[in-house]
């Protein structure tokens, strides 16, 4: 029986979008082919993408293009506005749709970080966070926001922000000329041991409740200054604790640590990361290309496979590639991965297109196996192909009996997990797609 023809205008999606539910929540504009061409998010999902369909958005010149070659829509649901608008970045950084522009590579949420290894330990606002070392909160949605509030945070914790390495042992601080901030009660001067390290940690770790769910009691406290403030006609100091408390309730505007990962912002050495691939896997050259494969199911259901590659030892999003498995019944993830190392290098050859240098499988020596099942299966035993196993994290690869050792802070090994790291969300994101009924195929 033959397929029903697609539609040649954006009618079935105008239709679909009444159904989407009246919460916040990402939606996704498809072309005639399937591909999604525009990703937005919402607050409420059916009012915002049903105005797409209205006769303004087709006159207004900043979407009517986009307008012309909608074809069908999917959704998926967001606890919250801020989560949608984390997850909107997430999926333009992954999908690269060709109507979103400003997203793509550009935009990094920022994290407060409080260096907890140092003696007196510093906080910071950054989009550039250290891989180790340091406590993040965050990604948090309005940058200008957190800057204030470590402002006001500053005021009642008195931490120090500056980028001095001191050392309590060290005599010469002692001397040391403190900042302003330390004359207008701001901070509480660990530059000049002015306080001791234990003192000084015990103000961090209430800093550290505050951030993790106890800021109730200080934004009461501040709301009845406020108040009487006002009563007494002190308008110019009630306004500062209005500015102030607006501020503080702005840190509710951030996302998860790990649901709303942004790889892009924690920095690997690639070329220290090749080098030291080179060394430790024997190899010949340096190599160039990685290409790192997941799986992903939920008790065994709508099982994908997510294929992310890597050139000199960075993401190439255009190379990134999606599959459901098809042969496979119940969580079986080594004959999951022998399907998609199949088809991954079969596609290659079929192609003619020149095979990764190194085909990186997430687990350990069973899904090791299965890739090489695979590879055998299709004369491509030169394929070199090795697994990285989570916890110990440890290399397998098929020319020794033990598994590699690897220093956690190696280049080669923090190159290896980034890889890894990158396939498992790239196919749980997938995943996740597929469980909303959402299809975004190649």
């Amino acid at each position: 029986m033959p397929e029903p023809l697609q539609p040649t205008d954006n009618s079935l999606a105008a239709e679909k979008v009444r159904s989407f539910p009246q919460t916040p929540g990402v939606y996704l504009m498809k072309d005639n082919a399937g591909r999604v061409i525009y990703v937005g998010k919402a607050k409420n999902l059916r009012a915002r993408a049903g105005s797409y369909f209205l006769k303004a958005a087709a006159e207004d010149p900043r979407t009517a293009k986009l307008v012309l070659e909608i074809r069908d829509i999917d959704y998926l649901d967001a606890e919250s506005e801020i989560d949608a608008l984390l997850m909107e970045a997430r999926l333009i950084k992954d999908i690269l749709p060709k109507f979103n522009r400003d997203l793509r590579d550009s935009k990094t949420f920022p994290y407060l970080e409080i260096f907890t290894h140092e003696d007196f330990p510093r906080v910071r606002f950054t989009r550039e966070p250290k891989s180790h070392g340091t406590k993040l909160y965050g990604p948090f949605a309005n940058p200008r926001g957190l800057r204030g509030a470590i402002q006001v945070l500053q005021k009642v914790f008195k931490f120090r922000t500056c980028t001095l390495d001191i050392d309590e042992n060290e005599p010469r601080w002692r001397w040391f000329r403190p900042c302003l901030l330390h004359s207008i009660g701001q901070c509480t001067a660990p530059c000049n041991l002015r306080i001791s390290k234990e003192e000084y940690r015990k103000d961090i770790h209430r800093l550290q409740r505050f951030l993790e769910g106890g800021k109730n009691r200080l934004l009461a406290e501040l709301r009845q200054e406020m108040a009487a403030a006002s009563r007494q006609q002190r308008f110019e100091e009630a306004g500062r604790l209005r500015d102030e408390i607006a501020m503080l309730e702005t840190l509710d505007d951030r996302g998860a640590l790990e649901t709303h990962v942004q790889p892009e912002v924690f920095p690997i050495d690639p070329k220290r990361g090749l080098a030291g691939l080179r060394k430790v896997l024997h190899l010949e050259q340096k190599p160039r290309t990685i290409e790192g494969i997941d799986i992903a199911h939920l008790a065994g259901t709508e099982t994908v496979a997510a294929v992310v590659q890597f050139i000199d030892g960075l993401p190439f999003k255009p190379g990134y590639r999606r599959m459901r498995i098809q042969g496979v019944e119940g969580p079986d993830d080594t004959a999951s991965i022998h399907e998609a190392v199949f088809r991954r290098i079969q596609h290659l050859q079929q192609e003619h297109e020149t095979p990764p240098d190194i085909l990186l499988i997430d687990g350990g020596r069973g899904q090791l196996n299965a890739a090489l099942a695979a590879l055998a299966s299709l004369g491509a035993s030169s394929q070199k192909v090795i697994s990285l196993a989570k916890r110990e994290e440890l290399v397998f690869t098929p020319d020794a009996e033990e598994p590699l050792h690897l220093s956690r802070h190696s280049y080669a090994l923090r190159l290896l997990q980034y890889v890894r790291d990158e396939a498992h969300r790239f196919a749980q994101h997938y995943h996740h797609l597929l469980r909303k009924k959402s299809q975004l195929g190649e």
